[in-house]
């Protein structure tokens, strides 16, 4: 996931100049360069080396959170997997630019890009997984009360 983060962006990077905006989809979607030099939806500022802080903080919370399940489970390690590689991917432009390449734009939502993509999609796995579980955890115990 962090070789297609990079290659979508370095694509951008290289055919569009900040700000530019081309319709890929009329109405839907468009690509749009922005260089968001800020954290997710705007927060935090534009403190490159506070956001990188913050990322690994925050991936070392999900792994200490989510160890033992991710041992049990293969979607949990192809959540952590879209976390981290999506973490990753914003690090990198981080470090290397001072700001993270945005491109994906609905008009309706802020621009983000593949490796955001992969954060958000990684996180709703970890928390339907995590809601499964409890269910199933909660059946199991309302039966066993049932049978005692």
């Amino acid at each position: 996931m962090v070789a297609l983060d990079q290659f979508t962006k370095h694509l951008v990077a290289t055919d569009f100049v900040p700000g530019e905006s081309r319709i890929l989809i009329p109405h839907v979607l468009w690509l749009t360069y922005v260089q968001n030099v800020h954290g997710a939806f705007g927060l935090f500022g534009s403190r490159p080396w506070l956001l990188i802080g913050m990322a690994l903080i925050v991936l070392a919370v999900f792994w200490l959170s989510f160890r033992d399940s991710a041992a049990r489970s293969r979607l949990v390690r192809i959540a952590f997997g879209g976390i981290v590689g999506g973490a990753i991917g914003n690090i990198v432009d981080r470090f290397h630019y001072q700001y993270v390449i945005d491109f994906i734009d609905l008009r309706w939502w802020p621009v983000f890009n593949v490796a955001d993509s992969c954060i958000t999609v990684g996180v709703c796995l970890l928390v339907i997984t995590t809601l499964a579980r409890e269910r199933s955890s909660a059946r199991s115990k309302s039966s066993s009360e049932i049978t005692s």
